[in-house]
């Protein structure tokens, strides 16, 4: 019994890292894998090999598989890519890479995954965005490029991107946006930027994306914002500009009929006429009330902004 106890743990991931004839999913999360799983099936739909020790891939690893819809290689220790790895699977919708120890990656890498629509990179080591990745992805929808290393994005490097809706560049080094980096974005929909370095932004830098309806800027180091950098925003519903160094407000146009969720809180406001007067007249539904304070005139200091713009005796 003591040894039947003792290989029962041994022989359990082997069996569950083992490909199944005529399987549509193959699952493998067993922490000492290092070899990218052999014979899989080309009835297979979905791949996910997860929390291995996986440090490499031949060229030749998904071979065989025409019918790959998803690849799941998240947490893994990964730090680049064959560049014809995804050349067998043109069929890919989904590709996971999260937490792994990519650097860079080929040139061509998704040069034959026309039809992919998440790519996720989180938690890598990204340094540069190259134009060449997004050239043959003109039906990606999500595209997460969070807690990488960043420090620019490149003027037009999104442009054949134009189905995309999702677009996650938080947790980076980006101390500003320059002119057209967001050209070709007219879908996006909802755009994180929260956590980087961000000081200044362009006037222009929205200009490209109409469609926006959530835009996250939380937790950068941003000191004023340019008159009418969210005037082609006319469909965002959430803006967030918590925990920055802001002492005057841009809000976007409010079409009739709609509500602006806005979180400003964490910023030292300076509670002048400008300032409430855009506030009681946009009327927007201010979360973290109790955060959002009033850092001069010193009468106000200390106070909540949503009490003072609604207070009928501040002159203005």
């Amino acid at each position: 019994p003591p040894i039947l106890i003792l290989l029962l743990p041994l022989l359990g991931p082997s069996r569950a890292c083992t490909p199944q004839a005529n399987a549509t999913r193959f699952v493998c999360t067993e922490p000492t894998l290092s070899t990218f799983p052999a014979g899989l099936p080309p009835t297979t739909l979905a791949v996910s090999v997860e929390f291995t020790a996986l440090a490499t891939l031949l060229p030749t690893a998904l071979l065989g598989l025409p019918q790959l819809q998803e690849l799941h290689l998240s947490s893994n220790h990964l730090p680049t890519l064959p560049e014809t790895l995804l050349r067998p699977v043109p069929a890919l919708r989904i590709l996971d890479l999260t937490n792994n120890l990519l650097a860079a990656l080929p040139e061509g890498t998704f040069s034959s995954t026309s039809h992919l629509r998440h790519l996720v990179l989180q938690g890598n080591r990204l340094q540069e965005l190259r134009p060449a990745w997004f050239q043959h992805l003109p039906e990606l929808q999500r595209l997460d490029l969070a807690a990488n290393a960043l420090a620019e994005v490149p003027p037009g490097v999104f442009q054949p991107l134009r189905s995309l809706q999702t677009l996650d560049l938080s947790r980076n080094r980006l101390v500003t946006l320059a002119p057209g980096a967001l050209a070709g974005l007219r879908a996006l929909e909802q755009l994180d930027l929260e956590g980087n370095r961000l000081g200044t932004l362009p006037p222009s830098t929205f200009t490209p994306v109409p469609a926006l309806r959530l835009l996250f800027l939380p937790d950068n180091e941003l000191q004023a914002l340019p008159e009418g950098i969210f005037t082609t925003l006319r469909k965002l519903r959430v803006l967030d500009l918590a925990r920055n160094r802001l002492r005057a407000l841009e809000l976007p146009p409010r079409p009739p009929g709609s509500a602006l969720e806005l979180d400003i809180s964490g910023n030292p406001w300076g509670c002048e006429c400008p300032l409430l007067a855009l506030l009681r007249g946009a009327a927007p539904q201010l979360a973290a009330t109790r955060d959002t304070l009033c850092a001069s005139p010193e009468r106000y200091r200390g106070r909540e902004v949503a009490s003072v713009s609604q207070a009928g005796d501040t002159g203005c």
